[in-house]
């Protein structure tokens, strides 16, 4: 582009020389050099900083990793590398055998803890009809102590006799107040519910909810509608439930975000960079064609200025990293359907601001010369 305005100023700089007869001396050469010189510069800088432009872009994908949720043996792997899957599909399959035994345990465990709570209505009236009879042998035990106790005092009774019906009428005092505690009890076992349900039976639902759950877990399916890239995963293998230990990398098709790219511009450039801006995108992949994009976001923190708390002082090394500005760009160009790109391609973009709107087409044909050197490369 340098050298297109070059010649198209020297062109300018003959045509004026002709017509307006200007001599040629060691005075307007070197003006009309010197003149152009600065004329191009000047058009070169402020067209770098309203209308900036970055070669470090690609088009950045979010992948999933896939762990299981339970621990066991893989008896199946359904995935197939790079087959598109619906949300929903099965992945791969974990021995259920273990989980299902749980479940049946459990569900055995309800049936007859919901038996129990039947009966205790049952349990209550059986603690109460006892609670009575021991009331009844209390008091007839208490009036047998009194006529003795009576007999005593005319005479007609000795202490040992005496003493005897004092003794029985105390031990059915104290089975009276068992019998009411095994009331109470019976009464607590039949009022004690969580969320209108037995305890017990509350507590071995809860505990078969758990158990279906890793049951239905060692089925393993898609989060969304993608696909698996690389399937290493093989019938036998160990599949834990360890975050750091995924068995598969899930690619999510989104439409929206599959047609979004980052680039990384210098921070001279920031005040430039403001979302609604109209882009223009260069792929390496297609030679020769620029498709037109729009700046959707501009990321509002630079990476290499993050840290975290270590227990050490900062030092000058963590400064050194000048890091860039983030903008993500969204191409709006329907050509760009009509060629198969991989997730990840490399991109070029260039943004052009509301200032100096002139300046913008150098830009453009600066774009798309570079466009056009894709096709010419070297392999080593």
């Amino acid at each position: 582009m340098e050298t297109l305005l070059l010649l198209c100023y020297s062109a300018l700089c003959i045509i004026v020389f002709k017509i307006f007869r200007i001599p040629l001396n060691k005075w307007t050469v070197p003006t009309a050099v010197l003149g152009g010189v600065v004329f191009i510069s000047l058009i070169i800088l402020f067209m770098n900083y309203n209308h900036p432009f970055s070669d470090m872009g690609k088009q950045a994908y979010r992948t999933v990793p896939i762990v299981s949720q339970v621990r066991g043996r893989v008896i199946e792997v359904s995935a197939k590398p790079n087959t598109m899957l619906k949300k929903g599909d099965v992945l791969f399959r974990i021995d259920p055998i273990p989980f299902q035994t749980e479940v049946d345990d459990l569900r055995a465990q309800v049936k007859e803890a919901n038996q129990d709570a039947l009966s205790l209505n049952a349990g209550l009236n059986k603690a109460q009809a006892e609670l009575n009879k021991t009331i009844a042998d209390r008091d007839k035990a208490r009036r047998e102590y009194a006529r003795y106790k009576e007999g005593y005092i005319r005479g007609a009774f000795s202490d040992q006799v005496v003493d005897t019906r004092r003794q029985t009428y105390k031990s059915t005092e104290a089975i009276v107040t068992a019998a009411h505690a095994k009331v109470e009890r019976a009464k607590n076992n039949l009022n004690s519910k969580l969320g209108g349900q037995n305890t017990k039976v509350a507590s071995l639902l809860a505990q078969l909810r758990k158990a279906e759950f890793r049951l239905d877990n060692t089925v393993v399916r898609a989060p969304s509608a993608g696909y698996v890239s690389t399937v290493g995963l093989r019938e036998g293998s160990m599949s834990t439930a360890l975050g750091l230990a995924p068995v598969m990398t899930f690619v999510p098709i989104d439409s929206d975000r599959a047609r979004s790219y980052v680039a990384a511009f210098r921070q001279n450039y920031t005040q430039r960079l403001q979302p609604g801006y109209k882009a223009e995108l260069m792929f390496s992949a297609v030679p020769g064609t620029v498709f037109s994009g729009e700046v959707t976001e501009v990321l509002p923190a630079i990476g290499e200025g993050q840290f975290q708390g270590k227990g050490r002082l900062l030092t000058t090394m963590d400064l050194v990293g000048q890091g860039r500005v983030l903008v993500i760009v969204k191409a709006t160009d329907p050509r760009l359907q009509d060629y198969k790109l991989p997730l990840g391609v490399q991109v070029g973009i260039a943004v052009y601001s509301e200032s100096f709107k002139e300046l913008s087409l150098i830009r453009k044909i600066l774009l798309r010369m570079a466009s056009w050197e894709n096709y010419f490369f070297l392999e080593h």
